[in-house]
């Protein structure tokens, strides 16, 4: 469990970029930290492995305070997945995701089988192990980043808009790589996004958030949607102009799904018995 209390952050330019924080993020669960640029999202994703360090308040990891050990030693145990994957480009796919096992004592043969692991496990063909990034699609490059991620097993795992930069189809498809993931390896996901339908697809727990990191609301996408803390949130997510607004249509004589703009979001199943 990761826990803020009271977590503020001040840049030396006197921007107040967190003010008094409070949150809980529940063991094994996707919590998503979602709202515009600049509300202060990225900043508190990166106070929990001390990459940005907190001015003030309290952020533990199952009860230890973040600030009693080494940085160092505490971002080798968190993964931590950013956009457009920032892989070394002088290593291979394979040295690229061993690099944490390797830095902790890991052989590096023993590393790069992990890596090799790992790569079928996010979906890369093990024959591109000795590949370069500037080799590998944008796509491939992601997946390379949320191997390195997981290189060290770590319990926590941060991702900063990994998504951001791929096209659409991609997109998809590492959101619901991520998905498959995440209910096989039971990991603590901090994520963070601007896109609020990326936010409910794949949290457990959303975090709305403004300026300043100011916390709207925070629980499950279905409480969020059916009970809006407020006008902003409402039209944060939409709910104001009624685009999550499901209905039934008949095509064909057959009841479909449909959202305020049209779109099948699905069908209905015919449970009658035989």
């Amino acid at each position: 469990m990761i826990e803020f209390r009271g977590v503020t952050k001040e840049f030396p330019d006197g921007t107040k970029a967190v003010r008094d924080f409070d949150l809980i993020i529940p063991s094994h669960r996707t919590t998503v930290f979602v709202g515009s640029s600049g509300c202060g999202k990225t900043t508190l994703l990166r106070m929990i492995n001390r990459m940005v360090e907190p001015t003030g308040g309290v952020i533990e990891i199952d009860g230890e305070d973040v600030l009693s050990g080494s940085p160092v030693e505490l971002r080798r145990r968190i993964g931590y997945v950013m956009q457009n994957a920032g892989l070394l480009p002088h290593f291979t796919v394979a040295d690229n995701i061993a690099t944490v096992p390797v830095l902790t004592g890991t052989s590096r043969g023993d590393a790069r089988r992990r890596a090799l692991e790992l790569m079928d496990v996010v979906g890369l063909d093990p024959k591109m192990a000795d590949r370069y990034p500037s080799q590998l699609s944008g796509g491939q490059q992601q997946r390379v980043g949320v191997a390195r991620g997981l290189a060290a097993d770590p319990n926590i795992l941060l991702m900063d808009e990994p998504f951001g930069a791929v096209d659409p189809i991609v997109r998809a498809e590492l959101q619901e790589e991520l998905i498959r993931l995440q209910r096989e390896l039971d990991k603590t996901v901090v994520f963070v996004t601007h896109d609020i339908d990326e936010a409910f697809l794949l949290g457990d727990q959303v975090v709305i958030l403004a300026a300043g990191a100011q916390k709207l609301q925070a629980g499950t996408p279905s409480e969020i949607t059916e009970h809006p803390a407020n006008d902003f949130v409402s039209a944060f997510i939409g709910a104001d102009k009624g685009k999550r607004a499901l209905h039934l249509r008949d095509v064909g004589g057959r009841t479909v799904v449909v959202d305020a703009e049209g779109r099948t979001q699905g069908a209905l199943v015919d449970e009658t018995p035989t």
